[in-house]
């Protein structure tokens, strides 16, 4: 694969739907030459399929808060974190961990608000913040 090759293979992978027209003016060939380079990619097998990305721009952060405090009474606990829109569900656990928390928030500054929030709530002991990186399985959906 040479340059021309490797930015036709960048544009296609960054929007598969494009043009033939507009990787051309991005690429600086005819749209014909254009056009036969994407064949002899799809030949080769570098390039093997077109494919549309699901998600959205503006994802939520998404986050579990493991809550540590001294006065075990959940469903307290549970009753303010009702008042905390981002907070989506809440598990009393066993283990050294009393309360698990998952958070979407629209921004990271905004998980750190709620984070502090959860922070000044009475007689929490210690709150571990785990950032969800990505989904590899979800059988709920």
């Amino acid at each position: 694969m040479d340059k021309f090759d490797q930015k036709i293979v960048s544009l296609l992978t960054e929007n598969a739907r494009m043009a033939v027209a507009g990787i051309a003016r991005e690429v600086n060939l005819s749209r014909s030459a254009v056009s036969e380079r994407i064949r002899s990619l799809e030949e080769r097998g570098i390039i093997r399929g077109y494919h549309a990305r699901i998600g959205s721009p503006n994802a939520p952060i998404r986050a579990y808060l493991e809550l540590y405090y001294h006065i075990h009474r959940c469903e307290q606990y549970a009753a303010i974190l009702r008042t905390i829109p981002e907070v989506k569900l809440c598990y009393s656990i066993s283990g050294d961990t009393d309360m698990l928390v998952y958070v979407e928030a629209e921004s990271m500054s905004r998980l750190d608000a709620v984070r502090l929030q959860i922070e000044q709530m009475p007689n929490i002991r210690m709150v571990k913040t785990h950032m969800i990186l990505g989904e590899l399985i979800n059988t709920l959906i």
